[in-house]
């Protein structure tokens, strides 16, 4: 840029005198130092300084309130980079990162941007102090997270070696600064509506990750010395011993952020270099109970809704840990309670409390694993049970038994499509004649992200999508397929929310002489997708990339363990 212009602008506009224009020239190479003496010496506002160099160079500027509502994360882009550089990230889109930054002349920022994300970098001019609150705003990462940290003395690591070290960590864990900077890590990921936060200890870092539609993401984090006040503070919220850090342990909190009664599940695990937190948030205001609204396609609601309202029989729902296998089980007891049956529930853990519903929450310390739970639960008379999971043997055996004797089951098991769920259940030594006899059916299910109404566009898939999807090219006519853009309305990720895809396997007449022959998993699914009867994951997922619902590349990543056949 032509600082003498800039410079002959303001002289042109009044703002500066002709005769003080000498004592600028020497600043003319470095805006940044131009910038603040025209502020403190001639009084000029911050914002109109970026509006004029906006015009001198043809970057737009853009005030607080177009600045994005939720944070952009990066793996490539530390908070602590961007607090020190000054910058915004706003939207990353086609190899070409869009941020925000107080000097649009600053290139060894915007080189270090480039080198960092592999980029190219597109510059909107912002004020600094702008760019200084919507760090704070959506990252915790400004003066509120630095203040509480300058308000926490030294802390040294402590090996708990004796009972003075662990009084001396309680007291540490319960300073009101480490506790008003848990709450704000807690605070920032409901904002952001994470599902999970991790806490995870390293060699030299001390590392805080928050999961976001099923995606992990890096956020600042404290200084590595305030680790072990930290995860002591949230054992002490999750009434853990805090002393023993050599066994996993499991726990809960529960407490009320911004007016809403939020649930934690928290577990602890030891590691080489101290314990690893997890926090799963359980929101009770955000989960839906309603079976019509988990993105069933009609002809699979069709069908479940039928197997659901059997008098007895086993219904199994398959897939990976957070692929919303308890909230569908959740809808389907939803769907059939009702005052003339009795539903009890035995899980580990308890994640939602269903009103008319008798939860048990299994307690493997004193012996009440879900084995245990079965037994007594058949002598209380119900007329539906949902078992959390089915882990072992023991407890798939007693599951069988409790649907032969008139029972209407529901269980998890972790298998990758629903035909596998029968090979696994057999392997535990489950006999074929009494899974054949009391299976109804089986739903596998994956979640995939919703691409955002208000910047999707239209998308030409490449050649290396459609030979993974086995999808022909001529095939695509009419097709409504679009690609994840990024704006403000969906935090610049090209996503909001996630929906559900799914492979319903019937235990028809044919699958029952599948199970009774010990037929493998492949064969079973070829069997169910004969004349159309069961769609694959993938290709159920693929009407949905077929209207617009999702994107090629997130169906792929959800289901990369399948291929079309």
């Amino acid at each position: 840029m032509d600082h003498p212009s800039m410079i002959d602008c303001l002289v042109e506009r009044g703002k500066v005198g002709k005769e003080e224009v000498q004592a600028l020239l020497p600043l003319q190479s470095d805006w940044g130092r131009l910038k603040r003496k025209l502020m403190e010496t001639y009084l000029i506002p911050e914002q109109e300084l970026c509006q004029l160099i906006s015009e001198l160079l043809d970057i737009p500027f853009v005030t607080f309130d177009q600045f994005p509502k939720e944070p952009l994360f990066m793996n490539d882009l530390s908070v602590q980079f961007m607090k020190e550089n000054r910058f915004l990230p706003v939207q990353r889109e086609q190899g070409e990162l869009t941020v925000i930054v107080h000097d649009p002349l600053d290139f060894y920022t915007l080189d270090a941007i480039r080198m960092a994300t592999g980029l190219r970098v597109k510059p909107l001019i912002g004020t600094e102090s702008d760019i200084a609150e919507a760090l704070e705003q959506l990252y915790g990462a400004g003066t509120t997270m630095e203040k509480i940290i300058e308000d926490i003395d030294d802390i040294p690591e402590y090996q708990l070696e004796d009972e003075e070290d662990v009084d001396h960590l309680r007291d540490m864990a319960s300073e009101a600064p480490v506790i008003r900077l848990v709450n704000l890590i807690i605070s920032k990921a409901i904002d952001i509506k994470a599902s999970d936060i991790h806490f995870e200890p390293y060699e030299n870092q001390f590392r805080i990750r928050y999961r976001v539609d099923g995606v992990l993401h890096d956020v600042e984090a404290p200084p590595k010395r305030l680790q072990s006040a930290i995860i002591s503070r949230v054992k002490i919220m999750a009434k853990l011993n805090i002393a023993e850090r050599r066994l996993p342990q499991d726990g809960r909190i529960m407490v009320k952020v911004k007016g809403k009664e939020i649930d934690f599940r928290v577990s602890t695990v030891p590691t080489v270099h101290g314990e690893s937190v997890v926090l799963r948030i359980l929101d009770k205001t955000s989960i839906v109970l309603d079976i019509e609204r988990l993105g069933f396609p009609s002809d699979i609601l069709v069908e479940f809704d039928q197997a659901i309202q059997k008098p007895h029989g086993i219904i199994l729902v398959t897939g990976p840990t957070g692929s919303g296998k308890t909230t569908t089980l959740y809808c389907a007891l939803e769907k059939i309670n009702s005052p003339d049956k009795k539903i009890v529930t035995v899980e580990d853990p308890v994640e939602y409390q269903l009103r008319g519903v008798n939860q048990i929450q299994v307690k493997p310390a004193i012996g009440l694993t879900f084995a245990n739970s079965l037994r007594s639960i058949v002598r209380q008379d119900p007329d539906v049970i949902l078992i959390g999971e089915i882990r072992d043997a023991e407890t798939a055996d007693i599951a069988i038994h409790a649907a032969l004797t008139g029972h209407l089951v529901f269980s998890t098991l972790h298998t990758n499509d629903a035909a596998s769920a029968i090979t696994r259940l057999i392997d535990m030594g489950i006999e074929d004649y009494l899974l054949s006899s009391t299976l109804i059916s089986i739903l596998a299910q994956r979640l995939v992200r919703v691409t955002c109404p208000s910047c999707r566009a239209p998308y030409v898939p490449q050649d290396s999508f459609l030979k993974e999807m086995g999808v022909p090219r001529e095939s695509l006519s009419g097709m409504n397929i679009v690609e994840a853009k990024g704006c403000m309305e969906c935090n610049f990720t090209g996503y909001r929310g996630r929906i559900g895809i799914f492979e319903y396997l019937k235990v028809s007449d044919e699958i029952r002489g599948l199970i009774l022959e010990r037929k493998d998993s492949q064969m079973i699914k070829e069997q169910a997708r004969k004349k159309g009867r069961m769609r694959t994951l993938r290709e159920d997922g693929w009407l949905r990339v077929k209207e617009g619902t999702t994107t090629i590349q997130e169906l792929l990543r959800v289901t990369q363990e399948e291929a079309l056949q």
